[in-house]
């Protein structure tokens, strides 16, 4: 058998053809080859980019028109108070647990090297609970290698692009009956600019429908690499005065607005959706309703409300802001709705 080295392989044609192997070899691990010196060296001298993903959901119906695959991106830079999808916000690779899957085998403390499995004793009781030291996790997943059970989750992968679009590319089909595509969400997904730059442009070559899902809280340089190769954008709106959405979300919503505006004045087709949370951001529906009636989107979605992450939050150890809070009622969900009709505005609930 002929062994290439590293210093023999002379393109990237090579490596998609190696990684290819190794995605398509029913005893490997499709990411892998992502471990390998080789894969390391001509990524390295390729300038090929990954990304960091953690979901694909494919039939997606409410992420842009038709049936769609959507790719979810690690890493978020805002802190919204409702967010559904708290393992999506740090960009490292993340473990949620379910402790009750655990078996209790206890095969993750020898994997783990740092020490951040453990088992805590009840002083009073004596009883033991296995626990993860959140601050001793690096994220590298070996924990959940050796958990057969499903107790521990890991929650996010580096990609090639190659292997994205193999995942997309497999419903083609599907998008050409339904008129549907790609949308690429988050997490923030323009944070990975240049890997969402090179999948968009791919999606293009192929004739892909694509869509982005952005909270638009970038620098105009991102937009201006990825607009003319992104069909749609989906955009979120969550509060109309500042100092309100900064203290929902942690960040100020004046570039996120001025963003907006900008490609709206460029044509392009944009779906705004706006996160209803009543207790939350209910007082400033009339305002996003006037802000919106100057922009005059294609389409206003209103997302309302729900528990369906809630789960996540525990199995992160992390404290759930809305715990507490209720689903807006129909009744509420078409006052908005009436709100951005009156500015002239199509509007419906997501």
């Amino acid at each position: 058998m002929q062994i290439l080295y590293p210093y023999e392989a002379h393109s990237t044609k090579f490596l998609r053809e190696l990684q290819s192997y190794f995605c398509n070899s029913s005893k490997s691990d499709p990411f892998s080859f992502a471990n390998t010196e080789i894969y390391h060296y001509l990524h390295k001298r390729d300038n090929i980019i990954n990304g960091k993903i953690f979901n694909i959901q494919r039939f997606s119906v409410h992420d842009g028109p038709g049936a769609r695959t959507t790719v979810f991106f690690k890493g978020c830079n805002l802190r919204c108070v409702w967010c559904h999808n708290p393992e999506s916000i740090p960009q490292k690779s993340v473990v949620e647990f379910y402790p009750q899957k655990c078996i209790g085998c206890m095969a993750c403390f020898d994997a783990c090297p740092n020490g951040a499995q453990v088992l805590l004793i009840d002083a009073d009781t004596g009883e033991s609970k296995h626990r993860i030291i959140r601050e001793n996790c690096a994220g590298c997943l070996a924990c959940t290698d050796t958990c057969y059970a499903g107790a521990l989750a890991p929650v996010g992968k580096e990609v090639t692009a190659d292997y994205v679009m193999k995942q997309i590319e497999t419903d083609i089909p599907y998008y050409e009956r339904s008129g549907g595509g790609v949308t690429f969400s988050g997490g923030e997904c323009m944070l990975q600019i240049d890997f969402l730059a090179q999948l968009l442009s791919r999606c293009r070559e192929k004739g892909i429908h694509t869509a982005v899902d952005t909270a638009g809280n970038l620098p105009w340089e991102y937009f201006e690499k990825i607009i003319g190769s992104t069909d749609l954008f989906l955009y979120d709106v969550k509060a109309a005065d500042a100092d309100v959405h900064k203290a929902l979300t942690g960040v100020s919503n004046e570039r996120i607005l001025e963003n907006l505006r900008k490609i709206s004045a460029l044509g392009k087709d944009i779906i705004v959706r706006i996160p209803f949370v009543p207790s939350k951001n209910g007082g400033e529906m009339p305002a996003i309703a006037k802000i919106l009636g100057e922009i005059k989107p294609g389409l206003v979605e209103i997302i309302p409300f729900h528990k369906l992450g809630a789960a996540k939050y525990s199995a992160l150890d992390l404290d759930n802001p809305c715990e507490d809070e209720k689903t807006p009622s129909d009744e509420q969900i078409e006052a908005v709705l009436a709100l951005l009709r009156a500015e002239g505005l199509n509007a419906r609930k997501s």
